[in-house]
């Protein structure tokens, strides 16, 4: 999601200090992926949606599910939801995304925009 030409990443209560991550979500009955792409986004940083478009479709085997990704340029004033505890806006050009699930989208997103994409070196487990 990008805000005044940055991106938006936000930090999950339950993650890590340093971890933040594209604001994610899932459908409900009754609606289009756009509109669950806007509902989300207002439900979790109180942005607007303007312009939503699709990146691609990705599988993300690890949780069984497949991401269908989207580019949107949001507005207005970022109020994190309950779930949210930190956001960052990164400049495109410094985003490091990481290799798997939605990493790939913002991959993909950087390289269509002629930007360097250096994935980020996951923690060993």
């Amino acid at each position: 999601m990008e805000v005044e030409g940055r991106i938006l990443l936000a930090r999950n209560a339950a993650w890590p200090e340093k971890m933040f991550a594209l604001i994610t979500g899932f459908m409900e009955r009754g609606e289009t992926p756009e509109q669950g792409v806007a509902r989300e986004l207002k439900e979790e940083t109180n942005l607007d949606a303007g312009e939503i478009k699709l990146i691609g479709v990705y599988e993300f085997i690890r949780k069984n599910e497949v991401i269908i990704a989207y580019h949107v340029k949001a507005s207005g004033e970022i109020r994190l939801s309950e779930e949210l505890v930190d956001y960052r806006l990164i400049a495109p050009e410094k985003l490091r995304p990481w290799p798997a699930g939605t990493g790939y989208a913002m991959a993909d997103w950087m390289t269509a925009r002629g930007l360097h994409v250096e994935f980020m070196d996951l923690p060993k487990l």
